[in-house]
């Protein structure tokens, strides 16, 4: 049987990025409020949970894969202290000015490539992005829904939506 996912955008969709062009260092991150109440609800629904993130710092050589996953790992945790999993992480390192990848959204890369690690069903799994070029990407990789919120706004609503069965 295929797993059903909810794919979620880190910056401004997870955490806080108001005042920040990049996040990078653990000390920067700030929950967003309502995430762990709308990742619990989805994760209740038995949805894994996987984030997508264009990481474009690292090519441009501001910071580096290391510190995205320092950030990922300071995230983890404090999301555990909600008994919340998440069940994986993927970011794209590239930016098109310095090199072409099929992993940075509005490409469907990483979500193709969680959907083949983690058994997922696009046709029943949902994306969560705050700008247009996450809704492609999903879109682009088959999911049944791709929903655009406001930048640094409370997932809870469409979680709700999500775990309703949304059409």
């Amino acid at each position: 049987m295929k797993n059903k996912a909810v794919f979620l955008d880190r910056d401004g969709v997870i955490n806080n990025d108001e005042g920040f062009y990049y996040i990078y260092k653990p000390e920067d991150l700030k929950i967003n409020e309502g995430i762990a109440e709308g990742l619990r609800m989805l994760s209740e629904a038995g949805y894994k949970l996987i984030i997508v993130s264009n990481q474009s710092g690292v090519a441009k050589g501001v910071y580096t894969e290391d510190d995205v996953r320092k950030v990922h790992r300071k995230l983890f945790a404090e999301l555990a202290e909600h008994d919340i999993k998440i069940d994986a992480a993927y970011f794209c390192p590239h930016h098109e000015s310095v090199s072409e990848c099929e992993c940075r959204k509005p490409k469907p890369g990483m979500i193709l490539q969680a959907i083949k690690e983690h058994n997922i069903d696009a046709d029943i799994s949902y994306l969560i992005g705050d700008s247009e070029r996450d809704i492609v990407a999903g879109k682009r990789a088959g999911l049944k829904k791709c929903f655009l919120i406001k930048k640094n706004s409370s997932i809870i609503p469409v979680c709700k939506k999500i775990v309703e069965g949304y059409e």
